[in-house]
């Protein structure tokens, strides 16, 4: 597999086009700064990458990745009903769309593809896979001919990929050498932290004597009524596990 070094137009591309976002992963640099400092730091940066593509060295550090459980729906006691959000480095937005553009290179350039593939491929949409089934039924539907369909839905596909089976297949269709290992290292020994946000609220009762007054009753006798205020104090306190 052929690939090129990373250019200055390049990078300052990818950083251009990156959402802005106030987030940011450990490190607590986002997009947002990124793109304020580009000019900067883009010589580095530049070197940096090439450096990864060249030794085929992913480093650990853009590997870490805080974890932020969202809920979907159903019981909010079940664990499973939670989808996990990923808040990772802005650099690693940099190297990861380096790295897809020289696999998407190689996989166009070797046709590796089918046509029938439209997911995640740039110019091709859902609107054009729908068109392409209506159009293939009503054909046979023309022509006399029985048609049949098989729908397929995995549950959390992304966690059935099995890194081994990729990396096998990415070696298959010919991508070799240090890019090959620059990707087994980028899907190996990665590190992550679940961050849970809990607010706990706590009620203080707060009894407070104002006065007392005596107030004589009908027989001669005294009743002392007191006056009390309750303060209702709700401090709501917020804290990372």
């Amino acid at each position: 597999m052929s690939w090129h070094y990373a250019s200055t137009y390049e990078i300052e591309k990818i950083i251009k086009y990156l959402k802005s976002k106030t987030s940011g992963g450990y490190d607590e640099i986002s997009t947002r700064i990124l793109k304020l400092s580009a000019p900067y730091i883009i010589s580095p940066l530049i070197y940096i990458c090439n450096a990864i593509l060249n030794t085929g060295i992913f480093p650990d550090k853009l590997k870490y990745a805080i974890i932020k459980p969202i809920f979907k729906k159903g019981d909010d006691q079940d664990i499973t009903n939670y989808r996990p959000i990923s808040l990772l480095t802005s650099f690693l937005n940099v190297i990861e769309k380096l790295i897809y553009a020289r696999l998407l290179d190689h996989i166009i350039t070797n046709s590796i593809l089918v046509n029938e593939q439209y997911g995640f491929r740039t110019r091709y949409s859902t609107e054009q896979a729908s068109f392409s089934l209506i159009n293939n039924i009503l054909t046979a539907m023309n022509n006399n001919l029985k048609t049949g369909g098989i729908f397929c839905d995995f549950q959390k596909a992304f966690d059935c990929v099995n890194h081994k089976i990729l990396l096998d297949k990415l070696e298959f269709y010919g991508t070799e050498g240090n890019f090959k290992t620059l990707i087994k290292f980028y899907l190996t020994c990665r590190y992550q932290k679940v961050v849970v946000v809990v607010v706990v609220v706590v009620l203080i009762i707060t009894i407070i004597i104002i006065t007392t007054t005596t107030t004589p009753l009908r027989n001669g006798n005294q009743s002392k009524m007191v006056y009390l205020k309750v303060q209702l104090l709700v401090p709501c306190f917020s804290f990372f596990i």
